[in-house]
């Protein structure tokens, strides 16, 4: 079985309108979102849209199984305010997500987004956190940076402040995937900003007593942890002025593949090891544009997994799916 473990919702329209709308209004109206029908589900969740087809036909398109779907992180506006804008928003979203997966168990599991709000407590996400894992979700979207890349710096992830969080993620079980949402800088859009605070995340953790106080915390880092493979000699030397190895930190935190280049998939696999990779596309997404020198979208990257000869048959079993069924407790 080939498993996604970063997927994102194909939702129908009447959620994107509904963001538009509170924004609009700013509660004035209340929460009330429009209805949706099992059958409006069904058919955005395979609607033409950023791919050459729907999310279904992409799915197989490129051979994967199974996909973790949690919601669109640029569209989730944790800098917003007031509040409670965000709070409505991410339930609405982890409605659809859920709504989703019960409709098509066989292809996705629920990964929900948190409604973190720039300079709120972060003990006020785990009503919904609660929520969700009633519901069956299996994971939590996590955002290092709430404020959004708008000039204020959030707290570090070694920081007490995320604690709450960490340990409720420890008595549920369940891994919290680190991926940024939007950017309210012009210098950094939004595709930057994720690869800068997945760099700046891993960094902290490693570089913190979180895993110390957490033994049992389990982390995914997008994007196959923004610049951290092609800048560890320089990691690695600051780690030996401080004592410590930083590839020794880095095995306490898992990576995914979504990355799109053979070059670059060789260096994460050879840096963190085949038993801290989970296979990730993000399909479909921001690589679902196709390569002329190749004529497959560029998040078709199993070929290029398939290819190394210097893994063996079980390395690659635990990329595709070994290693996302002990992180998620997948049962499917």
């Amino acid at each position: 079985m080939i498993i996604d473990c970063h997927g994102h919702v194909s939702a129908p329209t009447e959620l994107w309108a509904y963001k538009a709308l509170i924004l609009s209004h700013r509660g004035e109206h209340g929460r009330r979102m429009a209805e949706v029908t099992d059958e409006e589900i069904l058919h955005y969740a395979n609607k033409k849209e950023m791919a050459p087809c729907g999310h279904l036909d992409m799915l197989d398109r490129v051979g994967t199984d199974l996909q973790m779907l949690s919601p669109r992180p640029f569209q989730m506006m944790h800098n917003t305010k007031p509040g409670k804008l965000v709070h409505w928003f991410t339930e609405e979203t982890n409605n659809i997500i859920a709504r989703t997966c019960q409709l098509l168990p066989h292809r996705f599991v629920p990964v929900a987004g948190l409604p973190q709000v720039s300079g709120d407590r972060i003990e006020n996400v785990l009503p919904e956190l609660e929520r969700c894992v009633k519901m069956g979700f299996r994971g939590v979207l996590f955002n290092p940076d709430p404020y959004e890349n708008s000039g204020t710096e959030a707290p570090p992830l070694g920081d007490r402040y995320w604690y709450p969080l960490y340990e409720k993620l420890c008595e549920h079980d369940i891994p919290m995937h680190i991926h940024a949402t939007g950017s309210q800088s012009d210098r950094t859009p939004y595709t930057l900003h994720f690869l800068n605070e997945e760099t700046i995340a891993v960094y902290g953790l490693v570089n913190s007593d979180v895993f110390k106080d957490f033994p049992d915390l389990k982390v995914i880092c997008s994007h196959g942890g923004g610049s951290i493979p092609y800048q560890i000699g320089r990691f690695q030397s600051g780690g030996y002025r401080k004592g410590h190895d930083f590839l020794d930190g880095l095995r306490n935190i898992y990576f995914d593949t979504v990355l799109y280049s053979e070059e670059a998939l060789r260096l994460l696999i050879k840096t963190v090891g085949v038993d801290r990779c989970l296979f990730g596309a993000e399909c479909p997404g921001v690589g679902s544009t196709i390569n002329p020198a190749t004529g497959r979208t560029m998040d078709d990257i199993k070929p290029f997994i398939d290819g190394f000869e210097w893994l063996t048959t079980a390395d690659r079993q635990m990329i595709y799916e070994d290693n996302a069924r002990k992180l998620f407790g997948l049962k499917i």
